[in-house]
């Protein structure tokens, strides 16, 4: 979130506070075409209520590709925390010396892989329900470092930087892309009629610790905060040692949980039955996400074109049409079709422009 700051300026407070209440807006369509069918349970249903089986097949292919980028960010996470903390160190391998950042990244690949194969991950699960706790422990002792260690809270910023503002957007849009697993969540509940509150307890929470966390980096490191804040920490600080430590362990609990309904997803595709088949489809597709990893290295762009070319449709432009396709016989031109358009045109803008800049900035950087 601090990236997000530098990229954009102090407007990007702005920014964040418009992007949940649309994301929030957006949430809320949602439930209300999930409480129009009993029969709704997944993100897909809600596309296939409203377009039919190509509905199912694209909010489907959103979903995943989504998850899949998402843990392709993780890698890239692992990677450059890990460098940071042994940047001399170097694999030998099959006559290889393979150096920094793409060392680390085929390491944890190798150790993440077999968490990806058992096909029940309860206990992961569980330990993911401490993400919440975990990020404001991170705001702490990077709040912490500023305070104490010595970084302190000294620079200005810039106001607003309009080359930049695309990116904040997109890392916005992206970090507030729950949506695909809502009707999930609101199916599984057992008093669904406090889904409302529940989610807006959630943007609340989650938009208290982007603002903070946003602020906090930005006043730190100004206009060279890095995409990942660990990476301007001081490297001889407890605390730093601490945030980065713990920032490595989160991808250990959440990769396979994150890539596993892309898992069953082609499972379910491809007929996969038997276990051989399924633990080979499964090691593919890990040994997939960390090649893009060391293609890409930079961490912002991969979630940058991740938010304005995947999440901004799954987030913004679905639930919108999959609404109006659904309550077509009772909706009327006024202030609700009014704003449903202009979140339309918004997130049409913040996607075309997001995924412009993040490609261009890809391409720049493998150059």
């Amino acid at each position: 979130m601090p990236f997000a700051f530098a990229a954009g300026g102090w407007l990007s407070l702005a920014a964040v506070l418009t992007v949940a209440a649309t994301c929030a807006y957006t949430a809320w369509l949602l439930k209300r075409c999930i409480e129009s069918n009993s029969l709704i349970k997944t993100y897909p249903d809600i596309g296939e209520l409203a377009f039919g089986s190509k509905g199912r097949i694209l909010m489907t292919l959103l979903m995943n590709v989504e998850l899949y980028f998402t843990v392709i960010g993780m890698l890239i996470i692992e990677g450059d925390n890990i460098e940071r903390i042994f940047p001399s160190a170097t694999i030998h391998f099959a006559g290889l010396n393979i150096k920094g950042r793409q060392a680390f990244v085929i390491l944890v690949t190798l150790i993440l892989l077999p968490t990806t194969w058992p096909r029940n991950l309860r206990v992961l699960s569980y330990l993911s329900l401490g993400s919440i706790m975990v990020s404001f422990f991170i705001l702490s002792t990077v709040l912490w470092a500023g305070a104490v260690d010595g970084v302190g809270f000294h620079e200005s910023g810039d106001i607003f930087i309009m080359s930049g503002m695309p990116t904040t957007l997109s890392l916005l849009v992206f970090s507030y892309g729950g949506h695909t697993i809502m009707p999930t969540i609101f199916s599984s509940m057992e008093n669904p009629s406090k889904v409302t509150t529940i989610f807006a307890v959630a943007f609340t929470i989650c938009t208290l610790h982007y603002v903070l966390m946003g602020i906090i980096g930005y006043l730190m490191f100004g206009g060279a905060t890095k995409s990942i804040i660990t990476l301007n920490l001081p490297t001889n600080k407890m605390s730093s040692k601490i945030v980065t430590w713990t920032v490595i362990a989160i991808p250990v609990v959440k990769y396979a949980l994150a890539i596993m309904p892309v898992i069953n997803s082609l499972e379910e595709h491809c007929k996969i039955t038997k276990r051989i088949s399924s633990i080979m489809l499964r090691t593919s597709l890990v040994l997939s996400t960390a090649i893009i990893a060391i293609a890409v290295p930079f961490f912002a762009y991969v979630i940058s074109l991740t938010g304005s070319l995947i999440t901004c449709a799954a987030t913004i432009f679905l639930p919108c049409l999959c609404y109006m396709k659904i309550f077509k016989s009772s909706m009327k031109w006024g202030v609700e079709m009014l704003l449903i358009i202009c979140i339309i045109v918004a997130g049409a803008i913040v996607a075309i422009s997001g995924t412009y800049v993040s490609m261009k900035d890809i391409i720049h950087d493998i150059n």
